[in-house]
């Protein structure tokens, strides 16, 4: 099947699934049921264990105005731990991840909010979950990831050509790693933190901080992170690199550290540290000031949806989400902050096609 003719293809799935959209979860076994199992197919209904596993109650005081959430058209179907999202020409990008019973997916959908739909785009020449994704001069980058269920990395990176619709393949990580957080800056791509080991027992949060130069085809160590992390949020504010929360090893050991990066001193800083301590959580810069939601702990999902004010230095509660998830895509397009796809209770289990946007307006 040729680019247009799987575009027309995918199209046409993801009309027929919005259109029979029946609720914000849907019944098991009905067309709009928005989950689904890693291990049998089917659609199925929102599980009943996350009755006891989703949390919104935060400890940061409310906001003012605590913004909404907005229901918004559903993925092609359900996937999960993609890690992150980005955004280009108003548009977001959703790279790999759990999806039809198998953690190492190439899918990239891409969603048009213009039109309140998904589109299909070249898939990865290599799937996997938990792949590093950032937009840079124009290209999106995806690096790394897991080709088992959140273990076994490769070191493998790739670079898509918008226009062309195509990946091609650049230099390799220094090692196998998984759920690196990227970003761009300065004209480079940042990837700090991640996890290595193909077992759980070996498993294990690096602190690693390394900057890939596009024109020199070449990844540069930097200054490490003070604390080896991994399912971080990580953006940059004000031209420093700010990580934030993440887990050590596993979720049973999250952390709610902050910390920024200043490119000029080559040297990490502590900042206020998180409300709650979470991973697997999407982190956005979204008028002015960082938003965290979703993520998971030990028999939890979280909902909430909590904001750092870079020049208060303050936390703040927003509007929860209304579907608690984690491993999700999240990014900022207009004046809404999209949550697509992600886990509904702990661990990788379930996925779901549920697309939610927050905004202030």
């Amino acid at each position: 099947m040729n680019g247009i003719d799987r575009r027309r293809f995918l199209l046409g799935g993801a009309a027929a699934v919005i259109a029979s959209r029946v609720s914000a979860h849907g019944e098991p076994g009905a067309p709009g049921a928005q989950y689904e199992s890693l291990t049998q197919p089917g659609r199925i209904g929102l599980p009943e264990l996350a009755a006891l596993q989703h949390v919104t109650d935060s400890p940061a005081p409310r906001a003012t105005h605590l913004g909404r959430w907005v229901v918004r058209a559903p993925l092609p179907l359900p996937r999960s731990e993609m890690a992150w999202a980005t955004e280009h020409a108003g548009r977001m990008h959703l790279v790999g991840g759990y999806g039809a019973q198998r953690v190492d997916r190439p899918y990239h959908h891409v969603y048009d909010p213009a039109a309140d739909r998904w589109i299909d785009a070249a898939p990865l020449p290599r799937g996997a979950n938990h792949v590093g994704v950032a937009v840079l001069d124009s290209r999106l980058y995806a690096i790394g990831g897991f080709v088992e269920q959140n273990r076994k990395p490769h070191d493998e990176c790739f670079a898509y050509e918008f226009a062309a619709d195509r990946w091609t393949r650049i230099a390799p990580l220094p090692r196998a790693c998984g759920a690196v957080a990227c970003v761009a800056l300065n004209g480079r791509l940042h990837g700090v933190g991640g996890a290595i080991g193909d077992t759980f027992p070996t498993k294990k949060s690096i602190d690693w901080h390394l900057a890939y130069d596009p024109k020199a085809d070449r990844w540069e160590a930097l200054a490490p992170m003070p604390t080896g992390r991994d399912h971080t949020g990580t953006l940059v504010v004000g031209g420093n690199i700010h990580v934030l929360g993440g887990r050590v090893d596993s979720f049973h050991t999250n952390s709610n550290l902050h910390h920024a990066y200043d490119v000029q001193k080559d040297r990490w800083e502590p900042r206020r540290p998180l409300p709650t301590a979470r991973s697997g959580h999407g982190a956005v810069l979204y008028r002015g000031k960082v938003f965290l939601m979703g993520g998971e702990g030990t028999d939890r999902v979280y909902g909430q949806n909590e904001a750092w004010d870079p020049g208060t230095d303050r936390w703040e509660a927003y509007a929860p989400m209304r579907t608690p998830r984690h491993g999700l895509g999240v990014a900022v397009v207009g004046d809404f902050i999209h949550a697509a796809g992600g886990g509904p209770v702990m661990g990788g289990g379930v996925q779901s096609a549920v697309h939610e946007a927050f905004t202030l307006g």
